[in-house]
Formats: structure tokens, sequence, C-alpha cells
């Protein structure tokens, strides 16, 4: 266990950083699985409109620095292509 205080403040902020982070990387999973059921369900409106909400949270997890920029980059791509597909 930490001794210093300072030590056992960053012992309480990287547990709620990590709390948040893993709050956020669940929500970017929820609307990825969104648009990837209204691909198979072949409904093309349902799927735009997921994959805009989906757009809108991994770009967000790039601001918190959750995500690196290129994976966000690389998972939107690979959504767009297959809503694209329909």
């Amino acid at each position: 266990m930490a001794h210093s205080k300072s030590a056992k403040k960053r012992v309480v902020i990287a547990e709620r950083n990590r709390v948040r982070n893993q709050a956020i990387k669940s929500r970017i999973k929820t609307m990825i699985k969104k648009v990837l059921v209204a691909v198979e369900a072949k409904e093309v409106e349902t799927a735009k409109a997921a994959l805009s909400i989906a757009y809108k949270e991994l770009d967000k997890a790039v601001t918190k620095g959750v995500l690196k920029k290129n994976t966000a980059s690389r998972k939107k791509s690979r959504l767009t292509a297959k809503v694209n597909a329909l």
C-alpha cells in the first residue's frame, strides 16, 4: 500500500480513471454492436442512425484519451464499410 499522501492520492485517482475508462469502452462496444445488429438485419436507416451515434462515442473516447486516434479511425472505417455495403 502507498505510504505518502501523494501516492495515496494517485491510487484514488487511478481507480477513478479506470472506472471512467471502463464505462466509456463499454458504451463504445454497445454502440458498435447496435450498428452490427442493424447491418445483420439489413435495416439501412437504423444502421445509419446507429453509425452516427457510434461515431460520436468514438470521437468522445479519443478526446478523453481512452482510445488512440488511429484506433477510432480504424473502427469507424470498418463500420462505415459494412453500412455502405447494404
